[in-house]
């Protein structure tokens, strides 16, 4: 596949925005295409590029720039600019103990069924349709968008919110896998293994896979991201 012009693409984000363009709908725009995989881990934001692509001031830029570093998404390099982060190893599995603490709870606390799950199910349909065609990245999309459903089933904005950041941190390891088809196709088969057991209103199924499929999950992409960088960021 062709790769895309990240710049481009922020182009089309641009009707997003609206009239009342504010740097948290940026900082939105910008947590979600690098979550989407088009900004890699040590990529370098250009003030000028971005903010003509979206129509925004050097200052709201700034201020949404601010915000994703809080978010640990980005880095400022005094003289440099401003970097999308490259994490640690320790950082890894950190993420994975979040996701961990927040998805399970999320199923466990479901109430009874039937639940809601046409989210977890057009995600699932988008990774396999992904796989069909070859297009990996695409695969590691639909991953995300299937857990970012999955903890969207709790109904909370604050939840939501914060899945959004500690997913978009994931995304920053998937750049540095060299053989995303075997990482990311097992997980087409438990993606479907957890909706189908949802579906069934079996929540203390759907949960105990979702806990042996993350801890599996932080083990692989631990022990490869391990191997691919030696810890460059402090």
């Amino acid at each position: 596949m062709e790769p895309k012009d990240p710049i481009g693409e922020l182009a089309d984000d641009r009707a997003l925005l609206g009239r009342t363009s504010t740097a948290e709908r940026v900082a939105d725009i910008l947590r979600t295409r690098i979550a989407e995989g088009f900004f890699p881990p040590g990529t370098r934001l250009s003030e000028d590029s971005i903010g003509g692509a979206l129509g925004v001031s050097r200052n709201t830029l700034r201020e949404a720039f601010r915000l994703l570093t809080h978010e640990r998404l980005l880095v400022h390099r005094l003289n440099r600019g401003v970097f999308v982060r490259v994490l640690a190893v320790d950082d890894v599995a950190d993420i994975y103990r979040t996701r961990r603490l927040v998805e399970c709870a999320v199923v466990h606390a479901l109430g009874e069924p039937p639940f809601a799950v046409d989210g977890l199910a057009a995600a699932v349909a988008e990774g396999e349709g992904a796989a069909r065609a070859g297009d990996w990245k695409g695969v590691s999309t639909a991953n995300i968008h299937f857990h970012r459903e999955l903890v969207a089933l709790a109904g909370s904005a604050r939840t939501d919110e914060l899945m959004r950041g500690v997913l978009a941190e994931l995304r920053l390891a998937f750049h540095f896998v060299d053989d995303p088809r075997g990482l990311h196709e097992p997980y087409l088969v438990r993606n479907r293994e957890i909706l189908d057991a949802l579906r069934s209103g079996d929540r203390d199924r759907a949960e105990q896979l979702l806990a042996r499929y993350l801890d599996d999950s932080r083990t692989r992409i631990t022990d490869v991201y391990a191997k691919a960088v030696d810890d460059p960021e402090p």
